[in-house]
């Protein structure tokens, strides 16, 4: 039998960081690390990456975030990484959308021209 000193104590496991790519299930992103490699035959270093399906359980992640991902027993067919944190957020603006009145409202056209000129300026 085990010790409980020995049950509770686990392997290391790996961690990496890379970017969150896309976001493909209620809590499955896929994370791309990025590395450079020597070619073989002409020396000169090329960038690859690999892709890798990741379980993130609290929903915490956007495209273009940096996490960092634990390596994990198989939660799925695919997915043997989870994430740890989210090291840096990704800069994104909230997108408003935008009503055809208001693109009426602040494009001037023939007619608003013509609508003002025929109005008289308001006396100060």
């Amino acid at each position: 039998m085990s010790s409980p000193a020995t049950a509770s104590a686990r392997n290391p496991r790996k961690t990496v960081s890379g970017l969150v790519s896309s976001r493909s299930g209620d809590k499955s992103v896929k994370v791309v690390i990025p590395f450079k490699t020597p070619h073989p035959l002409y020396h000169k270093v090329v960038n690859r990456q690999t892709v890798l399906h990741v379980h993130d359980e609290k929903n915490e992640t956007k495209v273009g975030d940096k996490v960092e991902i634990m390596e994990t027993r198989p939660l799925s067919r695919l997915k043997r990484w989870r994430v740890i944190r989210v090291i840096a957020k990704a800069v994104t603006t909230d997108a408003v959308a935008v009503s055809e009145a208001d693109v009426a409202a602040s494009v001037p056209t023939k007619t608003t021209k013509a609508h003002e000129a025929a109005a008289p300026a308001p006396a100060s």
